[in-house]
């Protein structure tokens, strides 16, 4: 698989994400604590999305001469 494929796949996974975090968006909270676990719900789908799509720009752009790679996944 190349890069480029990878890219592809995490992208379509981030429209999942994107897709999902709309379906929970439009969940009724009727009490509290189902706002609390809603309000979960959406932070970690957002930083789920996050991660996936800044993982997708590094695989398109790993073989770029002069690209600098993101440093939250650098080791």
């Amino acid at each position: 698989m190349k890069m480029m494929d990878m890219a592809e796949s995490y992208r379509t996974a981030a429209d999942a994400i994107r897709h999902r975090i709309q379906i929970v968006k439009e969940l009724p909270a009727r009490t509290d604590e189902e706002k609390v676990q809603k309000e979960e719900r959406l932070r970690l789908l957002e930083a789920m999305r996050r991660d996936v799509r800044d993982v997708a720009v590094i695989c398109e752009r790993y073989y770029e001469r002069g690209y600098c790679r993101n440093e939250r996944y650098m080791l």
